[in-house]
């Protein structure tokens, strides 16, 4: 059993893939045009630097969550799963130095502006990075509980109740096929909806606002819960830290400077 998981968990692990420019598969390609926003995602009040990344320190003891999250894995997934993310970006824009001095968020909102050799590279990482910064905000081991503030208010008007809300968002996160995550977030519309990213990849990419999100990949949950994501994402409410979500709701809404 040991075996498997070691082998489960290291098959989640991100890893560095070498790109051949005589490859016949395309590197992937922004869908949307380069959005104009300039709005810090990861901290509200800093971009995500490129120069170097960095990890960020866990707010919390490895056994905060263990409401939700047993310790073993939140020491896995920031210590060996982010800290890869960030290692892999690092030595990606060694490759063309001009861009560390771009933050990461401003790289994700113009994927078609980096290189082609290493694009892939930075939409995984840089994503994974930008995810796993917000992710251990948002959650606290004082969470839990109903939405309190103005994004309860919000969540009622949008999705009727918060009970619905949970209902659709755990919906989403269990229809993700393989890995991804589910997301809250204020489409350009100025919209709360519920979307899903698979892999790495950030709503900023098509727009919009990550106001929480949950990460599905399986390092994210596989050793208290093996399979059951469903369970994973029941219990991941208990530690959802509603005070930072509201802070990220009201940045959301700010006009872009």
């Amino acid at each position: 059993m040991g075996i498997f998981l070691i082998s489960t968990l290291y098959a989640c692990q991100p890893q560095e893939v070498a790109e051949s420019s005589t490859s016949p598969v395309a590197t992937p390609v922004q869908k949307t045009a380069p959005t104009t926003d300039t709005r810090p995602i990861a901290f509200l009040d800093r971009q995500l630097s490129t120069n170097p990344a960095e990890l960020p320190p866990l707010p919390y003891g490895y056994n905060a969550l263990e409401k939700a999250i047993d310790a073993e894995t939140m020491k896995l997934h920031h210590d060996r799963h982010h800290a890869a993310y960030v290692n892999n970006l690092n030595n990606a824009l060694k490759k063309h130095t001009e861009l560390q001095n771009r933050s990461v968020e401003a790289l994700l909102r113009d994927l078609n502006s980096v290189p082609e050799d290493i694009r892939t590279t930075v939409r995984n990482n840089g994503g994974g990075h930008l995810n796993h910064t917000i992710f251990w905000q948002i959650m606290s081991p004082e969470g839990g509980g109903q939405p309190t503030g103005e994004i309860a208010q919000e969540i009622n008007q949008t999705f009727g109740s918060f009970e619905e809300f949970r209902k659709q968002f755990n919906q989403a996160g269990g229809d993700r096929f393989g890995s991804g995550w589910v997301w809250l977030v204020r489409n350009p519309q100025g919209q709360l909806q519920i979307v899903s990213t698979p892999n790495q990849d950030s709503p900023i990419m098509e727009g919009s606002y990550p106001i929480m999100g949950n990460d599905v990949w399986e390092h994210a949950y596989y050793l208290r819960y093996q399979n059951r994501r469903a369970d994973y994402l029941n219990n991941w409410w208990d530690v959802v830290n509603w005070t930072e979500i509201n802070r990220r709701a009201q940045a959301s809404q700010q006009n872009n400077s």
